[in-house]
């Protein structure tokens, strides 16, 4: 079991080639010689038999396969029979597949070949051995590409091999599935980086910088020039929703941890724009528009208009005024300190009669976002009366705590003024 595209049906068939080879090498190979292995070369084996479950999902279908393990083999010593999508079978199909799983004759070798593992019967999985196949690395994608490229001839430069193989997401035949596309559109011609991001549908690095610079600086209209500039160059918006994420993830681990070359994966020359820019947001910023781009990235799978989608998104990630959150909230208090340098904010704080001086033992940041709080949602609070419950807004436990001695304060009954003994006479 494992993800598409890593080889579970090829080690399957190469498995069911080996044990069937007469005279195997002593490292365990298969010769490619004798009656069995050229059978397969050939594709003219009767020991090996593949069942696509997709399809044949049916009782009949296993039924049909249940008589044909009855026949021993003729050629070889073992026959094979290679499940593909066994998890697409009906329960009824598994329960009769379940006896003959269980006790198959000795010349009879089951594979089953699955991408869903959680979807197989328990009392399936409890008779076979599990064997997990993992992603494949981009460097092992990479290298092959590079070897076929060289056997078919086609120049192709070192950074667009490495964004496919990127894109490929650790599946091979994904990845030779692009390559092929690429080769397709531009045959015979050098394939470069902006080539296979025209076939592809993506955008280049700088565009992300573009955006991020643009969305920091909380201006939405040229934010959403640069949409404009990607949709008028056919760019598949889904895979820019992807990327730019992506992008996102590489400036916070980059800004998070010490070493992780290794792990975002991009050339020298982008790492250090990247430490670059990473430096120019905070880890919550960043955090919040990753967890935007993620929500987006669900909304528009089978979105009609996903072009309205993403500039909402894009407007939100500019305001962060549009959301009440706590993450938001840190972003507006870190705009209004870059916008106002923090002075003329106090001031029109202490002309507002919000208490500005913090405490002997408050720090900035939490006078900072006590004003916040006092200034929006403790009013906002003390309007509507029946906003009883500040916990309902307000995460922090201290800051709830204020936030409810200010509406109980504000609901107590004015007391009458005291007399003070002195009477006018008209």
């Amino acid at each position: 079991c494992g993800p598409r595209g890593v080889g579970k049906t090829t080690c399957a068939r190469i498995f069911a080639k080996t044990i069937n080879c007469m005279t195997p090498t002593t490292d365990g190979e298969a010769c490619n010689e004798c009656e069995s292995c050229v059978a397969f070369n050939e594709q003219r084996s009767y020991n090996i038999h593949e069942l696509d479950a997709a399809s044949n999902n049916s009782v009949d279908d296993i039924r049909q396969l249940v008589e044909q393990v009855r026949i021993p083999p003729q050629i070889g010593k073992y026959k094979v029979y290679i499940i593909d999508e066994v998890h697409m079978l009906s329960a009824s199909a598994f329960n009769a597949f379940l006896k003959t799983l269980e006790e198959p004759p000795a010349y009879v070798i089951f594979i089953l070949a699955t991408t869903e593992v959680h979807k197989i019967p328990i009392t399936i999985l409890s008779r076979c051995q599990r064997y997990d196949f993992r992603r494949i690395s981009i460097d092992t994608i990479a290298d092959r590409l590079k070897e076929l490229t060289q056997k078919e001839q086609v120049q192709i430069e070192e950074k667009a091999v490495r964004y496919i193989a990127k894109v490929a997401d650790g599946s091979m035949r994904d990845a030779l599935s692009l390559l092929d596309q690429c080769i397709a559109f531009y045959f015979e011609q050098e394939l470069t980086y902006d080539k296979v991001l025209d076939v592809l549908g993506a955008v280049d690095t700088g565009v992300f910088s573009r955006m991020l610079r643009e969305i920091l600086k909380g201006d939405a209209a040229a934010a959403l020039g640069v949409l404009q500039d990607i949709v008028l160059q056919g760019r598949e918006l889904s895979q820019f929703v992807t990327d730019f994420a992506w992008y996102l993830r590489n400036l916070l681990l980059i800004k998070s941890a010490d070493g992780v070359e290794d792990i975002i994966d991009v050339s020298s020359d982008n790492l250090v724009r990247l430490k670059e820019e990473a430096e120019l947001a905070e880890n919550d910023t960043i955090m919040r528009y990753i967890r935007i781009l993620s929500e987006l990235s669900g909304q528009i799978r089978y979105a009609t208009q996903k072009r309205i989608l993403i500039e909402m998104a894009i407007i939100k990630l500019c305001r962060p005024a549009m959301e009440t959150d706590t993450a938001s909230l840190a972003d507006r208090i870190r705009q209004v300190e870059e916008n106002d340098g923090g002075t003329h904010h106090r001031a029109a704080a202490d002309d507002a009669g919000v208490k500005n001086m913090p405490d002997a033992n408050q720090s900035e940041d939490e006078h900072l976002f006590e004003n916040a709080l006092e200034s929006d949602f403790a009013g906002q609070l003390l309007i509507h009366h029946g906003a009883h419950d500040a916990g309902d807004v307000v995460d922090d436990y201290e800051s709830q705590k204020r936030v409810k001695q200010a509406v109980t304060s504000s609901q107590e009954p004015s007391e009458p003024a005291a007399d003070t003994g002195e009477h006018h006479l008209n």
